[in-house]
C-alpha cells in the first residue's frame, strides 16, 4: 500500500479538514453526561419470568438502566466483571451459592458497586447478614412496581448526596447518613385522585426545566387547570415539590412547582 493508499492517513486529514461542528460537539457533551448521570443495573434471580419483571420494573424508572441479567451467582459475578454496574439487583436463592455469599467474592474482585437484596428470604440470619454485607436495601418478594421504584429512587438520590458530599465536619457526616437510613415514604392518594394521573402531573415535574405553574403543568399533561392544581399541592404536601411565588404587576402571585431532588 503506498502512503497515497493509506486509509488512517486520509481519515486523519479529512478530519482536519472539517472539524466538528459545534452541534456536533455539545451532541457529545450532552452524551457523555447522560451516561455520568444513567445508573446501570445488573439483575439477578434464578427465575427467568421474574428477572423479566425485574429488568421491566427498573427501565421504567429514571436514570436507571438494566445493563444485563444473571440466573446464578457464577453468572453474576461474570457479569460484573464485563458489564462494571452501579447497582445490582439481588437474589438470595441462587442455585450455585447463596445470593449474600456473592458479595465478599465480588468485593474480592474489585468490584465496589452497590447491592440491593430483592428476595422472599424472611429469616432473620439473612436480614441480619444482609445488613453486614452493607446492603443497600432489602426487599422482599412479592412487590408491586411502586415498592420498588420508592426504593431505586431513594437510592438514586443517596448515590448522588455520596458523590456530591462535601465533609467539613460531623453535620456532614450526619446528614449523608441520615439520608442512608431514612425510611421509605409510603403516601396513599386522596379520595378522588388517581394513580396514572398523578405520575402524569409528576413526570411532567421531573422533565420540566425548571418550574410550572398549574396552566402550563395542565397544558403538558391534558388535564383541567384545577386537577393539574390539586395534584401539584398534593406532592407539596408530601415534601415532593417545593412552591415558589411569581410576583406579576398586579393581582396574586402566582404559585410555581418544582419536583424535589
Amino acid at each position: 500500500m503506498t502512503a497515497a493508499q493509506d486509509p488512517a492517513r486520509d481519515a486523519a486529514r479529512d478530519a482536519a479538514r472539517n472539524p466538528a461542528r459545534p452541534a456536533d460537539r455539545d451532541t457529545a457533551r450532552h452524551t457523555a453526561r447522560d451516561a455520568a448521570d444513567t445508573i446501570d443495573v445488573l439483575v439477578v434471580d434464578d427465575d427467568f419470568m421474574v428477572a423479566r419483571v425485574h429488568r421491566a420494573f427498573v427501565e421504567r424508572v429514571e436514570p436507571f438502566r438494566v445493563v444485563g441479567v444473571a440466573h446464578t451467582g457464577a453468572q453474576a459475578i461474570e457479569a460484573a466483571d464485563a458489564l462494571r454496574p452501579d447497582l445490582i439487583l439481588l437474589d438470595l436463592y441462587l442455585p450455585d451459592i447463596f445470593g449474600l455469599d456473592v458479595i465478599p467474592r465480588l468485593r474480592s474482585a474489585g468490584h465496589d458497586c452497590d447491592v440491593m437484596v430483592i428476595s422472599a428470604a424472611q429469616e432473620a440470619d439473612a436480614v441480619r447478614g444482609a445488613v453486614r454485607h452493607g446492603v443497600a436495601d432489602y426487599l422482599l418478594k412479592p412487590f408491586d412496581f411502586q415498592d420498588l421504584r420508592t426504593r431505586l429512587e431513594r437510592y438514586a438520590a443517596q448515590r448522588g448526596r455520596l458523590l456530591t458530599a462535601v465533609v467539613r465536619g460531623q453535620a456532614d457526616v450526619d446528614r449523608v447518613l441520615a439520608g442512608a437510613f431514612a425510611p421509605a415514604a409510603v403516601h396513599t392518594l386522596p379520595k378522588g385522585m388517581s394513580v396514572e394521573t398523578a405520575e402524569l402531573v409528576e413526570r411532567a415535574l421531573r422533565e420540566a426545566d425548571g418550574t410550572l405553574s398549574a396552566t402550563e403543568c395542565a397544558a403538558l399533561t391534558g388535564v383541567s387547570r384545577v386537577s393539574a392544581r390539586r395534584y401539584l399541592e398534593y406532592f407539596h404536601s408530601t415534601g415532593n415539590a417545593e412552591v415558589s411565588l411569581r410576583y406579576g404587576a398586579a393581582g396574586r402571585p402566582e404559585r410555581r412547582y418544582a419536583w424535589r431532588a
